[in-house]
């Protein structure tokens, strides 16, 4: 199977590169706005002017690269008939709106975060939400990344409260509370919560607590090393070939029945 990368100079694209070529797939050229950043790529590996080129040469293209691109990106893949595998977060309900309408030609697989053991914990924390009741379990996500992220909570932490909110059949835009600071009054019943950490070159670090006046449930995930997203996302990429049109989810990919 003939596998691109969006962004193929990147942090993760390299990374993707090696996971691509370890899997035994071909890999059929990525795109770059860095072209001068190329050096250190395979040789001979084709580097493309734009998502329509890349898409005309793939089975599959792997994106992890900006909300701003997802627009264009959608509507090339579905375009070229190739399968999409998204890694980018923070989507506008436009750009939202543009995946789904892709999926409609395409598979797509989209993930907050490509690694088992993260979407292991997401399930997991949907199990414990529908549990452990609202009223007496307050639910926090705390977050970890290196001083470089830009964005916050992680899209992950985000990802983990979705999980919570459908677990506790609410959405999560009507109970979240963000970065308190001040004189806030009591925590409010069946709020969820998320604390944002900043520093260093930490990968990424997330645990949701569940807290009530007897106990605390703590779960959590480090990544030690940010290969694991590639791994991941080139797991997925395998595994949406060939899939009839439709948008999928990591949880799909490792096969974990519906809840």
């Amino acid at each position: 199977m003939r596998i691109g990368i969006a962004g193929i100079t990147g942090r993760v694209g390299r990374l993707l590169v090696e996971e691509v070529q370890a899997a035994g797939a071909t890999l059929s050229g990525g795109t770059t706005r860095k072209p001068e950043a190329a050096s250190g790529l395979p040789q001979g590996v084709p580097l493309f002017k734009d998502m329509a080129e890349l898409a005309a040469n793939s089975d599959v293209v792997i994106d992890f690269t900006h909300a701003d691109t997802v627009i264009p990106n959608a509507q090339a893949l579905a375009a070229a008939g190739a399968a999409w595998v998204l890694g980018t977060t923070g989507l506008s309900a436009e750009q939202q709106s543009a995946v789904n309408k892709a999926a409609e030609k395409i598979a797509v697989v989209h993930a907050a975060n490509y690694s088992p053991g993260v979407t292991l914990v997401q399930r997991l924390a949907q199990m414990m939400a529908r549990v452990l009741p609202a009223d007496s379990y307050d639910a926090e996500i705390v977050e970890m990344h290196h001083r470089q992220k830009v964005d916050a909570p992680s899209g992950t932490a985000l990802a983990i409260g979705e999980a919570v909110a459908q677990g506790r059949g609410v959405k999560l835009a009507d109970v979240r509370e963000s970065g308190r600071d001040g004189h806030t009054g009591p925590r409010k019943e069946g709020a969820i919560g998320f604390a944002a950490l900043r520093g260093g070159q930490i990968v990424g670090e997330h645990e949701v607590l569940f807290t009530s006046a007897d106990e605390q449930i703590v779960l959590g995930h480090r990544a030690f090393d940010r290969r694991i997203f590639a791994t991941g996302a080139v797991r997925a990429a395998k595994w949406v070939k060939g899939r009839k049109p439709g948008l999928y989810s990591m949880e799909d990919v490792l096969g974990l029945p519906p809840l």
